[in-house]
């Protein structure tokens, strides 16, 4: 399974005050404006957005961030996977002036048995345009 084929709870959106489902802050002060079209100021501020996309099912988010060259043609979202937290590893570069980012995660999830779950990537961020975009990343299994 890949990070780019899978989410939950399609069209359920955290109301402002809730918690992000990246773990950040409230969801209208984290992912939320992100996900209302405000610019990622880091590429690990983007990799949180996507991933609170996937938890939520916003295709038309991981769609906009998605670097057209890389972008697939068709985002095929899994409902059948509920992704419980995302952990930050690592990340490098993708502070203001950086023109290429990485973020390394886990994100942990329960498939449509309740069978627990991990992946684990490397994600790849460009920024061009004055915004930062996923371009892709390395999956350990």
């Amino acid at each position: 399974m890949s990070f780019g084929q899978a989410a939950a709870q399609r069209g359920i959106r955290p109301p402002a005050d809730a918690p992000c489902p990246c773990g950040g802050v409230a969801f209208g002060e984290c992912c939320g404006p992100v996900l209302d079209g405000t610019r990622a100021a880091t590429a690990a501020a983007l990799m949180r957005s996507r991933y609170t996309a996937f938890a939520i099912g916003d295709a038309v988010h991981l769609e906009a961030t998605w670097h057209p060259s890389t972008r697939p043609s068709d985002i095929d979202l899994d409902d059948g996977v509920r992704w419980q937290h995302l952990e930050i590893l690592a990340t490098d570069a993708g502070a203001e002036g950086d023109r290429r980012g990485t973020v390394e995660f886990r994100a942990h999830f329960r498939d449509a048995d309740g069978a627990a779950g991990s992946l684990h990537e490397r994600s790849r961020f460009i920024h061009r345009r004055d915004r930062w975009w996923y371009l892709d990343g390395d999956v350990d299994r």
